[in-house]
């Protein structure tokens, strides 16, 4: 029995006299193409238009002096911005490339700014859980002391 001849039983009236044959509820026909719509759109439509959103957020955050790849592989640092394109300095000589936005991939300086924010918001969270385990240590040392000349 395939995945369409179980839904569509689920969703059908009882069998109809001696003949043996379902009768198929269009009501729920209508019911299983929405929730389907539904899912498609939960796990497919909806994550792909968060992340163009964030690749056009990013491309129109750009500032010259950043270094850019593009969905070509080209690497290089961004000289001009214009509305809709960008000229960029490739490799050591310099040479000079006029790109569309729409190519661009990444933005390795803000990767590099974030990936740097990371680092540094996780030592200061583990210097802060290393200065309350100390304190929490010389309170127990008091406690263990006060204890200790009771006696």
């Amino acid at each position: 029995m395939n995945f369409m001849t179980l839904l569509m039983g689920m969703g059908s009236t009882a069998a109809s006299g001696s003949t043996g044959t379902q009768q198929s509820n269009p009501l729920s026909m209508i019911l299983i193409m929405g929730i389907m719509f539904g899912a498609m759109y939960i796990f497919m439509i909806r994550p792909q238009k968060k992340k163009q959103k964030e690749e056009q957020q990013m491309r129109d955050s750009l500032q010259i002096g950043d270094e850019i790849t593009t969905i070509g592989g080209i690497v290089g640092r961004v000289v001009t911005i214009k509305d809709d394109s960008l000229i960029i300095e490739t490799g050591a000589d310099r040479n000079k490339m006029k790109i569309t936005r729409w190519a661009i991939q990444t933005n390795n300086t803000a990767t590099e700014k974030a990936e740097a924010e990371r680092a540094a918001a996780a030592e200061a969270k583990k210097a802060e859980r290393d200065a309350k385990i100390e304190e929490e240590g010389k309170k127990f040392s008091k406690k263990k002391k006060k204890k200790s000349d009771e006696e």
